[in-house]
Protein backbone atom coordinates (compact mmCIF):
# COMPACT_ATOMS: atom_id res chain seq x y z
CA UNK A 1 0.00 0.00 0.00
CA UNK A 2 1.11 3.43 -1.04
CA UNK A 3 2.18 5.71 2.23
CA UNK A 4 0.90 9.50 2.54
CA UNK A 5 2.36 11.72 5.21
CA UNK A 6 0.29 14.00 6.27
CA UNK A 7 1.52 17.57 6.04
CA UNK A 8 1.18 20.15 9.17
CA UNK A 9 -0.34 16.95 10.99
CA UNK A 10 0.00 18.47 14.64
CA UNK A 11 -0.07 22.22 13.84
CA UNK A 12 -3.43 21.64 12.23
CA UNK A 13 -4.91 19.59 14.65
CA UNK A 14 -3.65 21.46 17.42
CA UNK A 15 -4.89 25.09 15.63
CA UNK A 16 -8.31 23.35 14.87
CA UNK A 17 -9.28 22.01 18.24
CA UNK A 18 -7.22 25.10 20.23
CA UNK A 19 -6.74 24.59 24.02
CA UNK A 20 -10.54 24.25 24.60
CA UNK A 21 -10.74 20.17 23.87
CA UNK A 22 -11.22 18.67 27.10
CA UNK A 23 -13.61 16.32 27.90
CA UNK A 24 -16.91 17.46 29.84
CA UNK A 25 -17.64 20.19 27.59
CA UNK A 26 -21.15 19.70 25.66
CA UNK A 27 -20.88 17.56 22.73
CA UNK A 28 -18.92 18.86 19.68
CA UNK A 29 -19.54 17.93 15.86
CA UNK A 30 -15.49 18.88 14.02
CA UNK A 31 -15.30 18.53 10.42
CA UNK A 32 -12.32 17.17 8.18
CA UNK A 33 -13.49 18.47 5.04
CA UNK A 34 -10.89 16.88 2.72
CA UNK A 35 -10.01 13.28 4.23
CA UNK A 36 -7.27 12.01 1.83
CA UNK A 37 -5.90 9.18 3.72
CA UNK A 38 -7.37 10.10 6.96
CA UNK A 39 -4.39 11.71 8.92
CA UNK A 40 -5.07 14.12 10.06
CA UNK A 41 -8.75 12.43 10.85
CA UNK A 42 -7.35 9.40 13.03
CA UNK A 43 -5.35 12.19 14.72
CA UNK A 44 -8.03 14.57 16.15
CA UNK A 45 -10.56 11.64 16.96
CA UNK A 46 -7.57 10.57 18.92
CA UNK A 47 -7.97 13.81 20.90
CA UNK A 48 -11.91 14.27 21.11
CA UNK A 49 -14.51 13.65 24.19
CA UNK A 50 -16.16 10.19 24.01
CA UNK A 51 -19.46 12.22 23.24
CA UNK A 52 -17.46 14.61 20.40
CA UNK A 53 -18.46 13.43 16.46
CA UNK A 54 -16.26 14.18 13.00
CA UNK A 55 -17.91 14.48 9.73
CA UNK A 56 -15.70 14.09 6.80
CA UNK A 57 -15.90 14.43 3.13
CA UNK A 58 -14.14 12.97 -0.03
CA UNK A 59 -14.35 12.72 -3.68
CA UNK A 60 -11.83 10.05 -4.09
CA UNK A 61 -13.56 6.16 -4.39
CA UNK A 62 -9.80 5.09 -2.52
CA UNK A 63 -10.18 7.57 -0.18
CA UNK A 64 -13.76 6.49 1.05
CA UNK A 65 -12.47 2.82 1.05
CA UNK A 66 -9.25 3.68 3.34
CA UNK A 67 -11.93 5.37 5.64
CA UNK A 68 -14.21 2.48 6.32
CA UNK A 69 -10.69 1.03 8.46
CA UNK A 70 -11.80 3.29 10.96
CA UNK A 71 -13.59 1.67 13.65
CA UNK A 72 -15.07 4.50 15.55
CA UNK A 73 -18.48 5.41 16.39
CA UNK A 74 -17.43 9.33 16.73
CA UNK A 75 -16.30 8.91 12.79
CA UNK A 76 -18.12 8.95 9.18
CA UNK A 77 -17.37 10.35 5.94
CA UNK A 78 -19.49 11.13 2.80
CA UNK A 79 -18.66 10.47 -0.34
CA UNK A 80 -18.51 14.13 -2.09
CA UNK A 81 -16.98 17.17 -2.52
CA UNK A 82 -16.13 19.60 0.58
CA UNK A 83 -18.60 22.03 -1.21
CA UNK A 84 -21.43 19.86 0.22
CA UNK A 85 -20.56 21.48 3.60
CA UNK A 86 -23.23 24.17 2.83
CA UNK A 87 -25.54 20.94 3.23
CA UNK A 88 -24.74 20.77 7.00
CA UNK A 89 -26.81 22.92 9.12
CA UNK A 90 -26.21 26.31 9.88
CA UNK A 91 -23.54 26.42 13.53
CA UNK A 92 -23.19 22.80 13.50
CA UNK A 93 -19.67 22.74 13.67
CA UNK A 94 -16.94 23.42 16.44
CA UNK A 95 -14.28 23.89 13.72
CA UNK A 96 -13.73 22.67 10.22
CA UNK A 97 -10.56 21.95 8.45
CA UNK A 98 -9.27 21.75 4.99
CA UNK A 99 -6.40 19.93 3.40
CA UNK A 100 -6.35 20.99 -0.62
CA UNK A 101 -2.95 19.05 -1.27
CA UNK A 102 -3.32 15.46 -3.32
CA UNK A 103 -2.16 12.45 -1.34
CA UNK A 104 0.66 10.42 -1.94
CA UNK A 105 -0.91 7.38 -3.10
CA UNK A 106 -2.43 9.58 -5.79
CA UNK A 107 0.39 11.13 -7.15
CA UNK A 108 1.82 8.04 -7.10
CA UNK A 109 -0.39 5.50 -8.79
CA UNK A 110 -0.04 5.44 -12.41
CA UNK A 111 -3.25 4.64 -13.21
CA UNK A 112 -5.10 8.01 -11.66
CA UNK A 113 -2.58 9.74 -14.08
CA UNK A 114 -1.93 13.17 -11.75
CA UNK A 115 1.82 12.44 -12.39
CA UNK A 116 4.12 12.95 -15.62
CA UNK A 117 6.81 10.72 -13.45
CA UNK A 118 5.09 7.48 -14.61
CA UNK A 119 3.24 6.07 -16.94
CA UNK A 120 -0.60 5.54 -16.96
CA UNK A 121 -4.19 6.92 -18.27
CA UNK A 122 -4.33 10.65 -18.64
CA UNK A 123 -7.89 10.88 -16.01
CA UNK A 124 -6.63 13.23 -13.22
CA UNK A 125 -10.71 12.78 -11.52
CA UNK A 126 -10.03 13.10 -8.11
CA UNK A 127 -13.70 11.01 -8.11
CA UNK A 128 -13.39 8.26 -10.41
CA UNK A 129 -16.56 7.31 -10.84
CA UNK A 130 -18.03 10.28 -12.47
CA UNK A 131 -16.77 13.48 -14.85
CA UNK A 132 -14.68 13.79 -17.65
CA UNK A 133 -10.98 12.41 -17.85
CA UNK A 134 -8.25 14.79 -18.63
CA UNK A 135 -8.13 12.77 -21.84
CA UNK A 136 -11.91 13.18 -23.04
CA UNK A 137 -11.35 16.55 -22.43
CA UNK A 138 -8.05 17.23 -24.64
CA UNK A 139 -9.50 15.26 -27.40
CA UNK A 140 -12.24 18.02 -27.85
CA UNK A 141 -11.02 21.28 -26.71
CA UNK A 142 -9.56 23.87 -28.97
CA UNK A 143 -5.59 25.60 -29.04
CA UNK A 144 -7.98 28.73 -27.00
CA UNK A 145 -9.49 26.59 -24.32
CA UNK A 146 -6.76 24.55 -24.34
CA UNK A 147 -4.63 27.91 -23.08
CA UNK A 148 -6.54 29.15 -21.54
CA UNK A 149 -6.40 26.55 -18.72
CA UNK A 150 -3.18 26.48 -18.87
CA UNK A 151 -2.70 29.98 -18.23
CA UNK A 152 -4.96 30.12 -15.73
CA UNK A 153 -4.28 27.52 -13.60
CA UNK A 154 -1.01 26.53 -14.17
CA UNK A 155 0.29 30.20 -14.53
CA UNK A 156 2.20 29.03 -17.26
CA UNK A 157 3.54 31.78 -19.98
CA UNK A 158 3.76 29.17 -22.76
CA UNK A 159 0.24 28.20 -22.67
CA UNK A 160 -0.53 29.20 -26.24
CA UNK A 161 1.91 26.91 -27.74
CA UNK A 162 1.02 24.51 -25.67
CA UNK A 163 -2.50 24.81 -26.48
CA UNK A 164 -1.58 24.25 -30.54
CA UNK A 165 0.84 21.77 -29.94
CA UNK A 166 -1.62 19.58 -28.27
CA UNK A 167 -4.40 20.40 -31.04
CA UNK A 168 -1.90 19.67 -34.00
CA UNK A 169 -0.54 16.42 -32.49
CA UNK A 170 -4.42 15.49 -32.20
CA UNK A 171 -5.14 15.95 -35.81
CA UNK A 172 -2.20 14.54 -36.78
CA UNK A 173 -1.81 11.51 -34.75
CA UNK A 174 -4.69 11.21 -32.74
CA UNK A 175 -5.77 12.11 -29.00
CA UNK A 176 -3.06 11.92 -26.03
CA UNK A 177 -4.39 9.35 -23.92
CA UNK A 178 -1.29 8.61 -21.38
CA UNK A 179 0.27 10.79 -19.12
CA UNK A 180 4.12 10.34 -20.82
CA UNK A 181 2.80 11.97 -24.23
CA UNK A 182 1.44 15.02 -22.76
CA UNK A 183 4.56 15.10 -21.16
CA UNK A 184 6.69 14.84 -23.97
CA UNK A 185 4.86 16.92 -26.05
CA UNK A 186 4.82 19.68 -23.84
CA UNK A 187 8.65 19.25 -22.89
CA UNK A 188 9.21 20.19 -27.02
CA UNK A 189 7.08 23.83 -26.50
CA UNK A 190 8.93 24.84 -22.66
CA UNK A 191 12.20 25.51 -23.22
CA UNK A 192 13.38 27.40 -20.01
CA UNK A 193 12.09 25.98 -16.71
CA UNK A 194 13.10 27.29 -12.91
CA UNK A 195 15.90 24.78 -11.84
CA UNK A 196 14.81 21.15 -11.06
CA UNK A 197 11.01 21.48 -12.33
CA UNK A 198 9.76 19.61 -15.26
CA UNK A 199 8.60 21.15 -18.19
CA UNK A 200 5.24 19.61 -17.74
CA UNK A 201 4.64 20.76 -13.87
CA UNK A 202 2.32 23.72 -14.53
CA UNK A 203 0.48 21.98 -17.24
CA UNK A 204 -0.18 18.82 -15.26
CA UNK A 205 -1.42 21.23 -11.99
CA UNK A 206 -3.35 23.64 -14.15
CA UNK A 207 -5.38 20.36 -16.06
CA UNK A 208 -5.72 18.83 -12.68
CA UNK A 209 -7.35 21.76 -11.33
CA UNK A 210 -9.35 22.33 -14.17
CA UNK A 211 -11.13 19.06 -14.50
CA UNK A 212 -12.00 18.96 -10.64
CA UNK A 213 -12.93 22.29 -10.25
CA UNK A 214 -11.00 23.00 -7.50
CA UNK A 215 -11.10 26.39 -7.13
CA UNK A 216 -14.80 26.96 -7.68
CA UNK A 217 -15.06 23.82 -5.07
CA UNK A 218 -12.87 25.85 -2.50
CA UNK A 219 -14.81 29.12 -2.68
CA UNK A 220 -17.77 27.27 -2.65
CA UNK A 221 -16.66 25.73 0.62
CA UNK A 222 -15.33 28.62 2.38
CA UNK A 223 -18.37 30.54 1.76
CA UNK A 224 -20.42 27.52 3.44
CA UNK A 225 -18.26 27.61 6.63
CA UNK A 226 -19.49 31.43 7.29
CA UNK A 227 -23.10 29.19 7.83
CA UNK A 228 -21.38 25.58 9.32
CA UNK A 229 -19.08 27.49 11.81
CA UNK A 230 -20.18 28.23 15.68
CA UNK A 231 -19.35 31.28 16.86
CA UNK A 232 -15.56 30.83 18.67
CA UNK A 233 -15.03 27.77 15.85
CA UNK A 234 -11.78 27.71 14.15
CA UNK A 235 -11.26 27.34 10.16
CA UNK A 236 -8.11 25.69 9.36
CA UNK A 237 -6.87 25.67 5.63
CA UNK A 238 -3.73 24.35 4.39
CA UNK A 239 -2.92 24.87 0.64
CA UNK A 240 -0.42 23.90 -1.57
CA UNK A 241 0.11 26.83 -4.52
CA UNK A 242 -0.28 30.26 -4.68
CA UNK A 243 -3.45 30.10 -6.36
CA UNK A 244 -5.39 28.78 -3.60
CA UNK A 245 -3.59 30.30 -1.15
CA UNK A 246 -4.80 33.54 -2.87
CA UNK A 247 -8.02 32.21 -2.43
CA UNK A 248 -8.02 31.85 1.14
CA UNK A 249 -6.57 35.12 1.78
CA UNK A 250 -8.79 37.48 0.44
CA UNK A 251 -11.54 35.43 1.84
CA UNK A 252 -10.68 35.58 5.11
CA UNK A 253 -9.25 39.32 5.21
CA UNK A 254 -12.70 39.81 3.35
CA UNK A 255 -14.69 38.47 6.41
CA UNK A 256 -12.34 39.79 9.23
CA UNK A 257 -13.48 43.26 8.76
CA UNK A 258 -16.62 45.17 9.36
CA UNK A 259 -18.55 46.28 5.84
CA UNK A 260 -20.17 49.62 5.93
CA UNK A 261 -22.97 50.23 2.90
CA UNK A 262 -21.71 53.97 1.39
CA UNK A 263 -25.43 53.94 0.34
CA UNK A 264 -26.59 54.10 3.91
CA UNK A 265 -23.74 55.87 5.70
CA UNK A 266 -25.47 55.93 8.98
CA UNK A 267 -26.43 52.36 9.36
CA UNK A 268 -24.91 50.48 11.17
CA UNK A 269 -21.98 48.38 9.61
CA UNK A 270 -21.80 44.19 8.81
CA UNK A 271 -19.88 43.02 11.54
CA UNK A 272 -16.63 40.66 11.00
CA UNK A 273 -17.11 37.23 10.52
CA UNK A 274 -13.84 36.23 11.13
CA UNK A 275 -10.65 36.82 13.04
CA UNK A 276 -7.47 35.93 10.95
CA UNK A 277 -5.06 33.92 14.00
CA UNK A 278 -2.38 32.54 12.22
CA UNK A 279 -0.07 31.65 9.17
CA UNK A 280 2.03 28.73 9.46
CA UNK A 281 4.73 27.10 7.09
CA UNK A 282 5.93 23.69 7.86
CA UNK A 283 9.46 23.67 9.56
CA UNK A 284 12.69 23.18 8.06
CA UNK A 285 13.14 19.55 9.91
CA UNK A 286 9.26 18.96 8.53
CA UNK A 287 10.34 19.66 4.54
CA UNK A 288 13.42 17.57 5.13
CA UNK A 289 11.63 14.58 5.97
CA UNK A 290 8.90 14.99 3.56
CA UNK A 291 10.16 17.32 0.60
CA UNK A 292 5.94 17.41 -0.64
CA UNK A 293 5.41 19.98 2.32
CA UNK A 294 7.48 22.72 1.21
CA UNK A 295 4.56 24.84 -0.45
CA UNK A 296 2.15 24.47 2.23
CA UNK A 297 1.20 27.53 4.03
CA UNK A 298 -1.47 26.84 6.92
CA UNK A 299 -3.79 29.60 7.60
CA UNK A 300 -6.42 29.85 10.47
CA UNK A 301 -9.15 32.08 11.31
CA UNK A 302 -11.86 31.73 13.91
CA UNK A 303 -15.85 32.81 13.54
CA UNK A 304 -16.58 35.86 15.39
CA UNK A 305 -19.95 36.21 17.43
CA UNK A 306 -23.17 36.80 16.06
CA UNK A 307 -24.81 39.60 16.97
CA UNK A 308 -28.26 39.43 18.48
Amino acid sequence: MLQHTTVLLDEAVDALLGSDSAHGAPPRTWIDATFGRGGHSRRILSRLAPEDSLVAFDKDPEAITEAARIQDARFSIRHEGFRHLADLPAASAAGVLMDLGISSPQIDSPERGFSFRFDGPLDMRMDTTRGQSVAQWLAVADAGQIAQVVRDYGEERFAGPIGRAIVERREQRGPLSTTTELADLVATVVRTREAGQNPATRTFQALRIFINGELDELEQALQASLSVLQPGGRLVVISFHSLEDRIVKQFIAKHAKEVFDRRAPFAAPQPMRLRALERTKPSAAEVAANPRARSAVMRVAERTEVPA
